[in-house]
């Protein structure tokens, strides 16, 4: 599933070929994805102007005069694809089953083979209300975002820091390859409690979400299956990864010197940790 830095890249892909543009027509394809379809939603999209974006953990809000908000998910295999209307006028794309144009020729489609995405409609000035994101944990990226924050946030928590970071109430918008990532260079265990996460742990743990996360956006996000960028470009942070997929491999940290056993995969909560066991304490 796209986890933060690879929404963020596709919003802020959106943000410049809609922002201030007006919508011309707009089509669903099918009366659902994940959920149905909004009742309406073509029609309240029509004639809309583009206001602004915003991203909420894994979702992304497009602010539309009016007073509107069209909350986009992409889920596992979703891709918002922007091409010229021109280069295939009337042409239906091969699981696109929501799409926009606006009036000076951009064609957006919501392309997603496995349709656990969704779109959904909210009042812009009611968006935290929205059930998707009404529970959402803090930022990570925000300032707000600080080593007490996470200290509350896992103070109790009897289950693995991987999984307690991995619970959107938690923190919003960090998945699997981001917090193995994360607590690599923080050098901690993703096997270790998340109530002993405190203290010194959280003042190396908060600034390394926040690198990697900075680090993979600019970087385009990671390409691994179905992720591309709005443009249809892929992200290029998977060449960067220290930990995410490379079991057997060497650990930068040890530099690769006994007694270092080098990266290790183990299963938690049916997910796929990577790790150095010396490195990571």
């Amino acid at each position: 599933m796209p986890e933060l830095p690879e929404v963020e890249t596709v919003m802020r892909g959106l943000a410049r070929v809609l922002q201030g543009r007006e919508i011309r027509a707009a089509s669903i394809a099918r009366p659902d994805m994940r959920w149905p379809f909004p009742e309406g939603l073509v029609a309240r999209l029509l004639g809309a102007r583009v206001e602004g974006f915003r991203r909420r953990g894994k979702y992304m809000l497009m602010r539309l005069s009016g007073g509107d908000s069209l909350l986009i998910h992409l889920g596992m295999s979703g891709r918002m694809v922007a091409r010229p209307a021109a280069e295939h006028p009337n042409a239906a794309r091969l699981h696109e089953h929501f799409a926009l144009e606006t009036t000076d020729g951009i064609h957006v489609g919501f392309v997603d083979p496995r349709r656990f995405g969704c779109v959904d409609l909210v009042p812009t000035a009611a968006e935290e209300g929205h059930r998707l994101l009404a529970g959402l944990g803090p930022e990570p990226l925000e300032a707000d975002f600080t080593p007490e924050v996470l200290t509350a946030a896992l103070a109790g928590k009897h289950t693995p820091v991987k999984a307690a970071l991995l619970d959107q109430k938690v923190v919003a918008g960090l998945g699997n390859i981001y917090v193995s990532e994360a607590l690599y260079r923080a050098g901690i265990s993703p096997k270790r409690l998340a109530a002993s996460v405190a203290g010194a742990r959280t003042l190396r743990l908060v600034p390394a979400i926040k690198a990697v996360l900075e680090e993979s956006i600019a970087a385009g996000g990671s390409s691994l299956r179905d992720y591309v960028q709005a443009d249809g470009g892929i992200g290029f942070f998977q060449d960067r990864f220290k930990v995410y997929d490379r079991e057997g491999l060497a650990c930068e940290a040890c530099g690769g010197t006994p007694p270092c056993p080098g990266i290790r995969r183990i299963v938690q909560a049916g997910r796929a940790t990577f790790y150095c066991p010396r490195h990571q304490r």
